[in-house]
């Protein structure tokens, strides 16, 4: 039977994965829209140093990490995902308009992290939704799937943001504004088409917070995985230096979101196969090759020159989140108790968004002092560092 399931591919994905994607889809549209030119626009407008663009997208990240702590663990208690999932999609859509309307770069450091709050809101009890409506066997095909679709936003924001910002002779604010519009269509779905599981499926306590013990009885299996992820984390700083890249090597403003365009292709293309594999065999064998491809990306972004190095470095940069990011989530899912799933994706999340921040900071740091080279070579030092802890997890655990 198992397997009859897992021929019928995503097909047998339900359809509520289904509509999250679409929800994950329209935010990143939108998000992407306004991240793809924010880094150039800090930089070459407001005369932000790279340091600070790290920083920015770091701490950011890091707020992030930690409100899906609490998020994550309140889905557990309260026994429903849902509503925090529209919390979180409806205040990062709330926070679109500001962009826009900012004038300083404190008003865009204020709005980016109140966004990244609804991030963090809605991250963990979403993923944890995922699990709870999908079977045991299709969940590495279900967070590949809402992967594929999250980043074909990915794909389809920084794309318009080059067409958009051609039509208006390169105005930041328009295409600011035009990222509005689907931030509110994300919500409108995932309010009209997205259910939580059947009352009762879920165990809740309203009354019960957040505890010691319950860290515990994620168990050893979990703190493995949750302590690789923190260290492959320390890989993967902000996706901002990408487009920094791209402004040093020559492309002209409008054209540098073309580098989150081809990084969320190789993406799209490959989540879902790499997390369908992943069903098939070892989940940590899969996540060994998307290490391999952040190491190749960093090294060809690093040393070989110009415009060539850039884009077959961004491609194995997508393929490398592909191979990896749907299947931390499957990993977390396979070894978290049923109760605890949003606090398991929770905590995960803060411990690799606190390795983020310290990452981005670094890059930037590193980009100041050194130049590029030093960046992403380091980069490819901690992925290094990654496939030890691979090596490890599968001698340690039962995964």
């Amino acid at each position: 039977m198992k397997h009859a399931t897992q021929q019928r591919g995503w097909k047998a994905v339900p359809g509520g994965v289904w509509a999250l994607g679409f929800v994950s889809m329209l935010m990143d549209i939108s998000s992407e829209m306004i991240h793809a030119l924010l880094p150039i626009y800090m930089v070459t407008v407001l005369g932000t140093s790279a340091l600070s663009v790290g920083f920015i997208e770091g701490i950011a990240e890091a707020v992030a990490s930690i409100t899906k702590v609490f998020s994550g663990a309140v889905s557990d208690r309260l026994g429903k995902r849902k509503i925090l999932a529209v919390c979180g999609y409806g205040l990062g859509a709330l926070t679109k308009p500001v962009f826009p309307l900012a004038g300083t770069l404190g008003w865009l450091v204020g709005a980016r992290f109140v966004d990244r709050i609804g991030k963090g809101i809605r991250g963990a009890p979403r993923d944890a939704l995922v699990a709870d409506i999908t079977p045991a066997e299709l969940r590495g095909a279900a967070f590949g799937l809402r992967q594929t679709l999250d980043t074909i936003g990915a794909f389809l924001g920084p794309l318009l943001a080059i067409g958009l910002m051609w039509l208006t002779a390169d105005s930041f604010q328009s295409v600011f504004w035009i990222a509005v519009i689907p931030a509110f269509l994300a919500v409108f779905v995932l309010i009209v088409y997205v259910k939580d599981p059947a009352p009762g499926s879920l165990k809740k306590d309203p009354k019960k917070v957040l505890k010691w013990r319950d860290l515990v009885k994620l168990g050893s299996d979990y703190w493995w995985v949750a302590g690789v992820g923190g260290v492959f984390a320390l890989a993967r700083f902000s996706e901002a230096f990408l487009i920094l890249r791209a402004e040093a090597v020559g492309i002209e403003i409008m054209w540098t979101p073309i580098v989150l365009v081809l990084m969320s292709l190789a993406f799209s293309v490959s989540a879902y196969p790499a997390g369908a594999l992943s069903d098939r065999i070892n989940r940590i064998s899969v996540l060994g090759i998307g290490l391999t491809l952040l190491i190749a990306a960093d090294v060809v972004i690093a040393l070989v020159p110009g415009l060539t190095g850039l884009l077959v470095g961004v491609v194995l940069w997508g393929l490398h989140m592909g191979f990896t990011q749907g299947l931390f989530a499957a990993l977390i899912a396979d070894c978290a108790p049923t109760e605890l799933r949003g606090t398991a994706f929770g905590m995960f999340n803060l411990l690799t968004g606190i390795a983020l921040f310290i990452a981005s900071v670094v890059a930037g740091l590193l980009w100041d002092v050194v130049g590029f080279q030093g960046t992403f070579l380091v980069g490819a030092g901690f992925a290094v560092l990654t496939a030890v802890g691979l090596v490890a997890l599968k001698r340690k655990t039962s995964l």
